[in-house]
C-alpha cells in the first residue's frame, strides 16, 4: 500500500507536532509518524518545561521571547481549544545564581539589547527571597567524595531575577494540543508505526527526497520529509544518508531529574521561583502540590552518559546521581534535609555538539530536520514550527538557504531572527557548553 503526501513529519512529540501544524495551516497534506502511543509520548513527557530566556547567543534569546508570548496565549496561538483541556503556562520567575564563569553577564547583556526586564539581587535581597537557603559561594561543583566538598564558603551569591519565565503544567498535553489543532487543518498522525527507510528518488538528474519506508512495508510518497526523532534523530540521519554533510551533529544523552517535598516557605505557593545554581550544578524548578523538579546542568565533574541505542537504556533514577544531586542541594538548601528514596524519572536529552538546536535543511533535497532539541527547546516548540515551514517553504521557491539563510521576522521585538545561527553547517556557537544552552 502506498499513500502520497506533501509533507511527513517524523515524531509527533511536542516540536514535530508544532511542525505539522503549521505545515498544514500553509496548505499541506501532511502525514506525522511516531513509534510511540500519541502525541508527546515520548521525550515530550519527560520535559520540565521550563520557559526561560537565558542563552548564551543572540538568536536563541530571541527565538524564546518570541516563543514565550504563543505560550501565554496558547489558545490564540492554536486556533482552538483542545476538547480534552489545554496545557497552562504557569508564571514563576527566574533566578540566576551568579556564578564565576557562568557567563551571566553575557546574558545581562543581551537581554539589554533585546529589552527583557531582570534585577540584580544582593545576598540580602535573596535571604528574604529564598527563606532559609545558604547563599554561600562552593563553586566549582564537586562530587561528594571530594576533600572540598564540606568546606565553608568564604562569599555569598547574588542573583539575576528575571520575571517573566516559568512553565508549562502539562508538556505531555501541549504537544496533544498542537496535534489537535494539526488535525483540524488535515494533517494526520500515524501511532505506534516505524521508520525504517528514507526513499531516494530521481528528478532532473539530481537525488531528491522520495519519502518514508515504513515496518509494514507501507510507502508514504512525499517530496519533503523533516525528521524531528528526539533521540531517534542521529539515527534517521545515518538512515537518511545526511549525517556526513554536518558539521554539527547531535546525539542522545541520558539526564536523571528527581521530584522532591518543596520545604515550608518554599514552594510554588509560596512564590519560588525557578532556580538555575551553576554554584552547586543543579536546577531547582516548583511544582504545583509542594514538590520540586530536580535536574542537573552538567557540571565538569560529572560524568555524562551518551547512549548509543536509545531503544535500550536504564529508565529508572540511580541511588549514586539521587545522592549527589541531594547532597548538593541539601548544602544549598538546609533545611531539606537528605531524602531517602530516589523519586524522579530518566530520559533521553537528544544533544547537538554545542546545545544549540538544529533547524535545517540537509543535503538531501526535500530532507530537513529539528534535531539536538532535548533539555532546553521545548519552550521554543510554537515558533519552531514556523521557522521549520519558513525554511520548507524558502526552499520550495528555489530559494538556497545554506547560500541565503532565512531570516524570520519577530512579531513580539519586530527583530530579525537569523536562521544561520542553526544551521547544520555552522561551526560550534560560543555557549555554556550544557543544558543551559
Amino acid at each position: 500500500m502506498n499513500d502520497t503526501v506533501d509533507a511527513v513529519v517524523i515524531g509527533a512529540g511536542v516540536i514535530g507536532s508544532s511542525v505539522a501544524l503549521e505545515l498544514a495551516r500553509g496548505g499541506r497534506k501532511v502525514v506525522v509518524v511516531d513509534k510511540g502511543p500519541s502525541a508527546g509520548a515520548g521525550s515530550t513527557s519527560s520535559s520540565v518545561s521550563i520557559i526561560r530566556f537565558s542563552y548564551s547567543t543572540l538568536d536563541s534569546v530571541l527565538t524564546a521571547w518570541e516563543a514565550a508570548v504563543m505560550w501565554h496565549d496558547w489558545e490564540g496561538h492554536l486556533g482552538v481549544v483542545d476538547p480534552d483541556g489545554m496545557a497552562r503556562f504557569v508564571r514563576t520567575g527566574m533566578c540566576i545564581f551568579e556564578t564565576p564563569g557562568d557567563g551571566s553577564e553575557r546574558i545581562k547583556q543581551l537581554w539589554d539589547d533585546v529589552g527583557i526586564k531582570y534585577t540584580v539581587v544582593s545576598p540580602a535581597g535573596l535571604h528574604d527571597l529564598l527563606p532559609g537557603v545558604d547563599l554561600g559561594c562552593y563553586y566549582p561543583p564537586k562530587l561528594i567524595d571530594d576533600p572540598e566538598f564540606g568546606e565553608d564558603a568564604a562569599t555569598e551569591l547574588s542573583a539575576i531575577l528575571e520575571p517573566e519565565s516559568g512553565f508549562i503544567d502539562d508538556p505531555m498535553l501541549a504537544a496533544r494540543n498542537l496535534a489537535f489543532a494539526a488535525r483540524l487543518h488535515g494533517a494526520q498522525f500515524r501511532f505506534r508505526e516505524q521508520v525504517v527507510s528514507i526513499d531516494r528518488r530521481t528528478e532532473l538528474g539530481s537525488e531528491r527526497v522520495g519519502g518514508v519506508v515504513l515496518a509494514s512495508g507501507e510507502v508514504i510518497n512525499a517530496p519533503v520529509v523533516v525528521n524531528v526523532g528526539g533521540p531517534h534523530s542521529s539515527l534517521i540521519n545515518r538512515m537518511a544518508g545526511v549525517a556526513d554533510g554536518m558539521r554539527i551533529r547531535n546525539r542522545p544523552l541520558r539526564q536523571e531529574v528527581f521530584t522532591v517535598t518543596a520545604p515550608s516557605g518554599l514552594r510554588l505557593e509560596d512564590g519560588l521561583p525557578a532556580v538555575t545554581d551553576l554554584d552547586i550544578g543543579q536546577y531547582i524548578r516548583p511544582h504545583i502540590g509542594g514538590t520540586w523538579l530536580v535536574g542537573g546542568t552538567e557540571p565538569e565533574c560529572d560524568e555524562l552518559h551518551w547512549i548509543d541505542d536509545p531503544d535500550h537504556y536504564e529508565a529508572n533514577p540511580t541511588v549514586e546521581q539521587f545522592e549527589v544531586s541531594m547532597m548538593r542541594l541539601a548544602r544549598r538548601v538546609p533545611v531539606l534535609g537528605v531524602p531517602h528514596r530516589p523519586v524522579g524519572l530518566a530520559a533521553l536529552y537528544d544533544v547537538a555538539d554545542d546545545w544549540v538546536p538544529i533547524y535545517d535543511k540537509s543535503d538531501l533535497p526535500g530532507y530537513f530536520m529539528a534535531c539536538g532539541t532535548s533539555g532546553n527547546q521545548f519552550k521554543n516548540a510554537p515558533i519552531v514550527g514556523k521557522f521549520m515551514r519558513d525554511i520548507i517553504d524558502a526552499e520550495a521557491s528555489g530559494h538556497d538557504h545554506d547560500h541565503h539563510p532565512v531570516q524570520f521576522h519577530g512579531p513580539r521585538t519586530g527583530r530579525e531572527i537569523n536562521l544561520a545561527a542553526f544551521s547544520r553547517l555552522r561551526e560550534k556557537s560560543h555557549t555554556s557548553g550544557t543544558v543551559m544552552g
